[in-house]
């Protein structure tokens, strides 16, 4: 997951680089195979609700790898943003807690010291 990561932003970086997206998407689907399942990740794309994410980020990846890089990357983020809108609240979440982390908290405007 963290290589599919790497080469989707060096793709962005390298102005829609479409081989290096195309590697970048085979790289998140495979890796989210090996680490949920393949039952878990067809369950978790071609649920009811999530469906209109699915296909615009499934036609995002297939746009991509038709070397269609900036529209199929508009569709897969948004898909993206639909497929993970309830994953967002729990990773804010734990962002804000992250405040309570000692080298983190100087950095916090609520503090209780009296310097």
């Amino acid at each position: 997951m963290g290589f599919s990561l790497f080469f989707l932003i060096f793709g962005v970086l390298l102005y829609f680089d479409s081989v290096l997206l195309a590697f970048g998407n085979i790289l998140f689907l495979t890796g989210l195979t090996f680490i949920i399942g393949i039952r878990r990740t067809a369950q978790f794309f071609f649920q009811r609700h999530k469906f209109r994410g699915s296909l615009f980020f499934l036609g995002g990846v297939s746009l991509v790898l038709c070397r269609w890089p900036i529209i199929g990357m508009l569709l897969e983020s948004y898909g993206f943003v639909l497929l993970f809108r309830s994953f967002f609240p729990m990773a804010l979440g734990f962002v804000v807690s992250a405040v309570n982390i000692p080298f983190l908290s100087a950095f916090s405007s609520s503090s209780s010291s009296m310097v």
